[in-house]
């Protein structure tokens, strides 16, 4: 078996910050030793790296991609061959893409068709969880076997009335077949009924700018979903995780759930972090690029999300990466805001935006590893397999330089859309290296890797987090 050293670092996980060498050995770590001890000077190896001045940290688990996502009548640009490699290129390791169950068809059947989108195109480590679409009876029976093959966790949405959405009685059944598998019940919670209505209104009155999708999805009505989602969670007696969380409302509801030491979790995404309306309102329908669901928030709602990063209120920094392109798929929602595509691309941008934070103060080193890489392996299932470097655990390693500045740009970026939500953004720190399973993919700002390297992950049932 081929072993390789990387030796020189300071190796940070969500629990410790040590200076040592670390011995990869058939795709595993072997072994952690401080660096120049006598353990570390006698291991042996095909491979060495050097990470003098670097870090050394786990790959990155993005928990919420939509490669090939069908939306709107167009589909989400990345193919599972590009934005894994582009997940490679921004030190994320593994990501956990949505199947989708169609309306009137089996969860199988949704099921099989991503696992042939994915499979031998993959150049990291992917797994699933299920889109439920249509909960009925032989749905509901379903959600069993898919938690016995290891895809344990459920998304259902209180929005989009005619595609995704479900309601109250259907999240209910859900939540309690949940509850009875181990299951873990995902939550898209936005009050879907009511939005249309505002969109309605909005389109009629002639306000069908770009800046309008996020005037008419209130913050209000994401808090009040995520207060129902809770409610009906609770009575079920079943663990949620609300996904990307964006105001200021939403993450105090979530906060008193868990102070009512309710196992209810938050996930944000960077988008909510750093961008905000100032973009859905640029002029020449330069905000479509930004048009996502939740929406992009006033500015002032930043620092609620990096407070309940901070305090453990929200646990995962995942990406909702489902990049549409501004020529000919933004523009089709030109003079109708309903029908730009909902997503933005940033699987690539994730680790480094998150690395930023910790420069300007806004969460410590450790939080950022926990956030981007343990946090999400614990909730669905994939640690210590994934997200921490211990003896073990897959060797999926980044080497990442904290000093490197570089310029986020389309121009640059790999991910495959026109444009960058971050264009022009100067960042510190950049990833140089990144093995997955112990074999190199990105080798000294080099891509190496290859499609069908990824092995697809079945996963266990929910660690939750604190």
């Amino acid at each position: 078996m081929s072993r390789t050293v990387i030796h020189g670092g300071l190796v940070i996980t969500a629990s410790d910050e040590i200076h040592a060498d670390v011995l990869v050995e058939g795709g595993r770590i072997a072994a952690l030793a401080a660096h120049g001890s006598d353990a570390a000077e006698s291991w042996s190896a095909e491979r060495r790296i050097d990470a003098t001045g670097k870090y050394v940290i786990p790959g990155g688990v993005d928990a919420h991609t939509h490669m090939e996502m069908p939306f709107g009548g167009t589909y989400a640009a990345d193919t599972f061959e590009t934005g894994t490699r582009a997940a490679a290129w921004g030190g994320t390791t593994t990501i956990v893409d949505f199947a989708v169950q169609s309306v009137g068809r089996s969860l199988r059947e949704g099921l099989d068709a991503w696992y042939a989108k994915a499979d031998g195109n993959c150049a990291i480590d992917y797994a699933f969880h299920m889109i439920l679409a249509d909960v009925t009876p032989s749905s509901l029976k379903e959600m069993d076997l898919l938690v016995s093959e290891g895809v344990t966790s459920f998304k259902l949405f209180m929005a989009y009335p005619g595609v995704f959405y479900s309601d109250d009685g259907q999240i209910l059944r859900a939540m309690q077949r949940a509850a009875g598998t181990g299951g873990l019940i995902m939550m898209h919670a936005e009050n879907g009924i009511a939005i249309d209505v505002l969109v309605e209104q909005a389109l009629a009155e002639g306000r069908t700018d770009p800046r309008y999708h996020g005037d008419v999805r209130k913050v209000a009505l994401e808090a009040e979903a995520t207060h129902r989602a809770v409610q009906l969670a609770r009575v079920a007696g079943a663990p949620l995780y609300v996904v990307h969380v964006s105001a200021d409302e939403a993450v105090e509801e979530i906060a008193a759930a868990r102070h009512r030491g309710l196992p209810v979790f938050g996930e944000t995404c960077p988008q909510y972090l750093f961008l905000s309306t100032d973009n859905l309102a640029e002029p020449d329908f330069e905000g479509a690029k930004y048009v996502c669901s939740t929406p992009l928030r006033p500015k002032e709602h930043q620092e609620a999300l990096w407070r309940g990063l901070r305090n453990n209120e929200l646990q995962v920094v995942s990406t909702d990466h489902c990049p549409f392109c501004f020529s000919g798929q933004k523009e089709m929602g030109r003079g109708d805001f309903s029908k730009i595509p909902n997503g933005m691309p940033g699987v690539e941008h994730r680790m480094d935006l998150l690395h930023q934070a910790v420069v300007d103060g806004h969460i410590s080193r450790r939080r950022w590893i926990e956030i981007a890489c343990a946090s999400p392996a614990r909730m669905f299932g994939l640690y210590p397999k994934k997200g921490t470097i211990t003896p073990g655990a897959d060797a999926d390693i980044v080497v990442y330089d904290p000093e490197a500045i570089h310029v986020l740009s389309a121009e640059t970026h790999h991910m495959n859309v026109d444009y960058s939500a971050y264009e022009g953004r100067t960042v510190r720190g950049r990833v140089e290296t990144v093995l997955s399973r112990g074999e190199p993919v990105v080798d000294g700002r080099r891509y190496v890797g290859r499609a069908g390297h990824g092995m697809f992950l079945p996963r266990g049932l929910s660690q939750y987090p604190g």
